[in-house]
């Protein structure tokens, strides 16, 4: 069976920057399933994945804006250390903040005395990445994942 939109894809990848810095890999452990169109995958992987069938290996190199975007210099701020008041904020610590756009992970850039430097791109935003995919396993989906709009586990729904 050919890989197309919705189908149930079980594979191992490794992912990688430009560079060869491996960044994420499922070889030698517990492979991925995902079901297409749902979003769980980059665009850019997903575009890559159709038309294959279990079995293939493949290479691909997906530009940022199919995968996590450009980098955006508005979403780097300063803003006042007093809303940080009562905690011990560092360099690298994540929060869910709220901004107009509603809910949004940043990152602790920096920080000063009198402000906290905060970056709401994706970590992996502006990157370009190299996928090393192995399909093992291609599927029609489940009328109960199409509802649930992801893959069940072996004997149905398991969350």
């Amino acid at each position: 069976m050919q890989i197309s939109p919705n189908s149930v894809v079980t594979l191992h990848y490794t992912v990688s920057t430009e560079d060869g810095t491996e960044l994420d890999s499922s070889t030698g452990g517990e492979p991925l399933s995902a079901l297409l169109g749902s979003r769980f995958l980059i665009s850019g992987l997903e575009d890559a994945l159709q038309g294959k069938s279990s079995g293939e290996k493949f290479e691909v190199t997906i530009e940022p804006e199919k995968a996590y975007g450009e980098r955006l210099d508005h979403l780097v701020q300063a803003v006042p250390a007093t809303m940080f008041d009562g905690m011990d904020v560092e360099p690298g610590m994540q929060f869910r903040a709220t901004t107009d756009a509603g809910e949004q992970s940043v990152i602790v850039v920096e920080k000063t005395d009198d402000e906290v430097i905060i970056d709401g791109n994706h970590p992996l935003a502006g990157i370009a990445l190299t996928f090393s995919v192995e399909v093992l396993d291609v599927r029609e989906p489940t009328q109960e994942e199409l509802t649930h709009g992801h893959v069940h586990g072996p004997g149905g729904c398991n969350h």
